[in-house]
């Protein structure tokens, strides 16, 4: 592709690949080529992962002021963190594949908190292993590590990751009593797909894991010690299970009948019968082209072609899979732009990175994300978070205009310093925020209702008070239009 890429194509790769553009993202992007701009994002190892050191600083957004900041064991301070990052981190691609996978692979805290109580609920969801006293590595912190991972190393390491363990009842899955949860949903919502497997295979499948359970390690009664994944041969179902689909490369569908002590291996057979499925590629391909692409038309068969093709000759690797979502000819057609409903917690780091933070605690983003319909590491189910326009009940729609309504209110000295020299007229000064807050485009009737609200006290004056009052009030306005709300 030419070298040069546009302020409009910049926007458009961080609303997807990303949260938005900070404008510090838009002058680092707008020296590359749209091929070098994937690949500053795709390739983010090379880039410091150090926006955990800036919790707490000045100059950027702010966290809680309870007491001591506690991500590794607070549900709130994790999600605290977690936004944290997607407004600062310069990995921003890791952050959205991050929640990708959160809602690939949806497990919900409280259920894990009810059986370890609300501070391992939080460790097992979200501790950095760097920072806890166990080094347990919560959920999240494995999928951020794994973001753009093998696919095939990411379900290994979910099968065995202890949250998922007690989110689908693998911690119960015994020879005796096979649970079936995880074997149905690792196929249907974490590989292949619905109408790939039968009801047969769930059977097969509970039994392949069974054994695969939790305990503290070395099975001590102490109670400060972690659960962690543990491989119960005495819990496990030794003999063969046959599936509809092949197992290995020549075709054979039974996986053997093996000892107790090697009955491991049966789990580690399915996740790579699984990760090699042609139908898993294409089921992967069609996620993340409503994810990156597009919600308002059905995947494109040339698209899920390519990218299901790309899946597999690259051994599953997602950094190549998802590099050839970002390069493709349906990302960059103009039919894509804007072609997406932003989820509640895109809408509330886009609305910081474009409004302003600055004196904004995310801690008061929680509860108005809840309300939007969105609470990070509480997916409604297994499946996890409806899409598209189901975010946009009354109710919800109300709670992003009062989001904005209070990011702009809280901003009001931040917006003066930044509008100032735009606001001689109110036309320099509408013109200036819709190229800030860079809205689907506007009907010339949208405009002018705008601008009528920007007149609609008297004389035009262009004061620090006039221009700070209708800036903050034009923000909410903005933000709240239904064309911001599409990325």
């Amino acid at each position: 592709m030419a070298k040069g890429i546009t302020d409009r194509q910049i926007d458009h790769l961080l609303r997807r690949a990303g949260f938005g553009a900070r404008p510090d993202e838009i002058d680092f992007y707008s020296q590359m080529s749209i091929t070098d701009a994937v690949d500053a994002l795709v390739n983010y190892d090379a880039i410091a992962d150090d926006a955990d050191m800036h919790i707490g600083q000045n100059g950027y957004v702010g966290t809680t002021t309870r007491g001591v900041f506690s991500p590794n064991s607070n549900i709130t301070d994790s999600r605290q963190r977690w936004l944290f990052r997607m407004v600062h981190s310069d990995r921003p691609l890791q952050e959205k594949m991050t929640l990708f996978w959160h809602n690939h692979f949806a497990t919900g805290y409280n259920k894990i908190a009810g059986a370890y109580g609300a501070a391992e609920g939080a460790r097992y969801m979200a501790a950095k292993a760097s920072e806890d006293p166990a080094k347990v590595r919560g959920q999240i912190e494995m999928l951020r590590d794994n973001a753009l991972g093998n696919f095939r190393d990411i379900l290994l390491n979910i099968a065995k990751d202890t949250a998922m363990l007690v989110w689908l009842d693998g911690r119960t899955n015994t020879k005796a009593k096979p649970q079936e949860n995880f074997g149905r949903e690792i196929m249907e919502l974490f590989t292949m797909g619905v109408g790939n497997y039968t009801e047969p295979d769930v059977y097969a499948a509970a039994r392949v894991f069974s054994g695969w359970n939790l305990q503290r390690p070395g099975n001590v009664a102490d109670g400060s010690a972690r659960y962690e994944f543990f491989y119960s041969a005495a819990n496990h179902e030794t003999t063969a299970k046959t599936f509809s689909f092949p197992i290995y490369a020549d075709g054979n569908k039974t996986i053997p009948a093996r000892s107790a002590d090697a009955g491991m291996q049966d789990g580690i057979d399915l996740i790579n019968a699984l990760t090699a499925n042609s139908n898993t590629g294409r089921y992967l391909a069609g996620k993340l082209w409503r994810f990156f692409i597009c919600e308002f038309r059905d995947p494109d068969p040339a698209f899920v072609d390519r990218i299901a093709g790309v899946y597999l000759q690259r051994r599953y690797d997602m950094r190549q899979v998802v590099r050839e979502v970002l390069l493709s000819p349906q990302f960059w057609d103009g039919g894509s732009y804007y072609a997406r409903y932003s989820w509640p917690v895109e809408f509330i780091v886009r609305s910081l990175k474009d409004i302003g933070w600055r004196g904004f605690s995310v801690n008061d983003a929680i509860a108005p994300m809840a309300n939007m319909g969105q609470t990070l590491y509480e997916p409604p189910d297994v499946s996890g978070w409806d899409a598209g326009q189901t975010w946009f009940s009354t109710g919800a729609m109300l709670a992003r205009m009062n989001f904005a309504a209070s990011l702009a209110n809280n901003q009001k000295f931040n917006l003066l310093t930044s509008a100032k020299q735009y606001g001689a007229t109110p036309e320099a000064l509408l013109s200036f925020y819709l190229d800030e807050l860079r809205t689907a485009p506007l009907d010339s009737s949208v405009r002018g209702e705008l601008m009528t609200y920007l007149r609609a006290t008297g004389a035009w004056t262009g004061n620090d008070a006039q221009v700070q009052t209708k800036s903050a009030g034009l923000v909410h306005l903005i933000a709240g239009l239904p064309e911001y709300q599409l990325i």
